[in-house]
C-alpha cells in the first residue's frame, strides 16, 4: 500500500510547468473514436485516468501507438468490440464518454455503468436522456447501458436541466456524426468544453457556441482525424497557487490560461495574496504571510470551482478570521474535513456547509485520502503543517496530478512516497 510522508513547515517558493488537462484529455480520447482516419493527440498528462482510457480503447481494438513526446497517435480501423470491459469501466466515472461515440459512428454500444471518487451520486440519466432524444434505443440490462441506433441518429433540441460537463461532451459527440441540427440549451460552459469542440471541429465537426448556454451542432456524414494538443490543466494549476496561499510562499505556474481560473484567482487576491499575470503564466506571492478568510460557494463555470473547494478549505484553515463554505455540486464532497480536523483544523460541518475557523498552525499526523482532490488538499495541510504527515490511499492523487510529490519537492516540500 503506497503513502506519502511529509515532513512540513515548508514554504513553497520557485517556479513549474503546468501538464495537459485531465478533464481536456478524457472526452478528446473518447472522440477519437468518432474519426475514420487517424488521430494525433498531444500534451496528454501522464495520470492513471488518462492511462485507463486508452486501456479501454485499446480493449475496443483501436491500434495505439505513443512516441518518446507522448504523442499518441490511434487508428480505429482495427476495432473489433463495442462492448467496454466493466474492470476498467469501474475505474473511471468518464468511461461513460465512449457512449456517443461508439453508438454515433458504429450503430451500437454496450457500456458498463462507471465508477470513480465516491464524493456522491453522478447519475448518467443525462447522458442516456440525450441519447435517446437523437434517435437511439436505451436498454438497461446485467448493469449495462445498451444503446443502439437502426438509422443514422438525428438531430433534436436537448434541453439540459442542469449544465452538465459530461452529458455536453457526450451529446455533442453524438450529434456530430448525426443528421440535422442539434441545438443543446444549457450547456455546460467549462473551458474543457471549448478545448473538446476545438479539436472535434480540426477533425471535420462542424460545432459552433461552445463556451456558451446553447451550443449547435451540424451534423457532418464522417470524420477524417487529425493532430490536436490538449489545453493545460486549471485545476493542477489551481491547486498549486492554493498550496502557496497556504504556506505562504512565492510560485509561478508556467503553460497556463490565466483567464481559465478567474473565480480562484479573484479568491486567492481577496486572501492576500499578491498576483501577477502574464499571457501564460501565473506568479502568486503571499509575502510569507498567513492567508485571511474567504467565503466562497462552488458552482458550474464560471463560479468557484468544485474541483478546488478542498484544496482552499486548507487554504481557509490556516486563514486569519472564519470563513462559510457551500458544497452545490456533490453531496459528499467534503469528505477531507474530518482528515484535517485530525491535523487540528476548526471545522463544523452542516450538511453541504462549512464553517472554517483559522488556526496559526496546523499539526502531522496519519490520515488517510478518500478521493482525488481530497488527496491533494492533505498534502497541502502536510506540507504547511508542523511535524510529519503520513498520507494512506494516496493512490487517489494519480489520478489527477501528475508527479504530485515531485513538483512539490522541486518547489521545496519535503515529500516522499513509500510502500509498505
Amino acid at each position: 500500500m503506497e503513502k506519502i510522508v511529509i515532513q512540513g513547515g515548508t514554504s513553497l517558493m520557485g517556479s513549474l510547468e503546468i501538464s495537459g488537462s485531465k478533464n481536456a484529455s478524457l472526452p478528446i480520447l473518447a472522440a477519437m473514436l468518432l474519426c475514420e482516419g487517424k488521430t494525433t493527440v498531444a500534451n496528454l498528462p501522464h495520470l492513471q485516468d488518462v492511462t485507463t482510457s486508452l486501456e479501454l480503447l485499446g480493449s475496443l481494438g483501436v491500434e495505439l501507438s505513443i512516441d518518446e513526446n507522448r504523442y499518441v497517435e490511434a487508428d480505429t480501423r482495427t476495432i473489433h468490440s463495442l462492448t467496454t470491459p466493466s474492470e476498467l469501466v469501474r475505474k473511471m466515472r468518464a468511461s461513460i464518454l465512449v457512449l456517443g461515440p461508439m453508438l454515433s459512428r458504429f450503430g451500437e454500444a454496450k457500456v458498463s455503468f462507471p465508477g470513480g471518487c465516491a464524493i456522491g451520486s453522478r447519475p448518467v440519466d443525462l447522458h442516456i436522456a440525450g441519447m435517446e432524444s437523437l434517435g437511439a434505443e436505451i436498454v438497461i440490462e446485467d448493469g449495462f447501458i445498451k444503446a443502439s441506433r437502426r438509422e443514422r441518429l438525428r438531430g433534436a433540441t436537448i434541453n439540459l436541466p442542469f449544465p452538465s460537463v459530461g452529458a455536453t461532451e457526450n451529446i455533442i459527440m453524438a450529434a456530430s456524426l448525426a443528421e440535422g441540427t442539434t441545438r443543446i440549451n444549457n450547456s455546460a460552459l467549462e473551458p474543457e468544453i471549448i478545448d473538446l469542440v476545438d479539436c472535434l471541429n480540426a477533425w471535420g465537426a462542424n460545432i459552433r457556441g461552445a463556451g456558451k448556454s446553447t451550443i449547435v451542432i451540424e451534423g457532418v456524414q464522417k470524420m477524417n482525424g487529425g493532430f490536436f494538443r490538449v489545453m493545460s490543466d486549471r485545476i493542477e494549476t489551481a491547486t498549486f497557487l492554493a498550496a502557496a496561499a497556504a504556506t505562504g510562499g512565492k510560485i509561478r505556474t508556467r503553460n497556463v490560461d490565466p483567464t481559465n481560473i478567474s473565480a480562484v484567482l479573484e479568491k486567492l487576491r481577496k486572501a492576500g495574496g499578491d498576483l501577477t499575470l502574464g499571457a501564460d503564466w501565473i506568479e502568486l506571492d503571499m509575502r510569507g504571510k498567513r492567508p485571511k478568510a474567504v467565503d466562497f460557494k462552488t458552482g458550474p463555470y464560471p463560479d468557484f470551482p468544485t474541483d478546488m473547494q478542498a484544496q482552499f478549505t486548507v487554504v481557509n484553515s490556516l486563514a486569519i478570521g472564519t470563513a462559510y463554505i457551500t458544497e452545490t455540486i456533490f453531496e459528499n464532497r467534503l469528505m477531507q474535513v474530518q482528515e484535517l480536523r485530525r491535523m487540528g483544523a476548526k471545522i463544523a460541518l452542516n450538511d453541504n456547509e462549512a464553517v472554517v475557523t483559522g488556526v496559526s498552525k496546523l499539526t502531522g499526523t496519519r490520515v488517510m485520502a478518500s478521493d482525488l482532490r481530497a488527496s491533494a488538499a492533505l498534502v497541502i495541510a502536510g506540507v504547511a503543517a508542523e511535524g510529519e504527515t503520513i498520507i494512506e490511499e494516496i493512490h487517489h492523487v494519480d489520478r489527477g496530478y501528475e508527479c504530485f510529490e515531485e513538483k512539490l519537492h522541486q518547489l521545496g516540500a519535503k515529500i516522499t512516497r513509500t510502500s509498505s
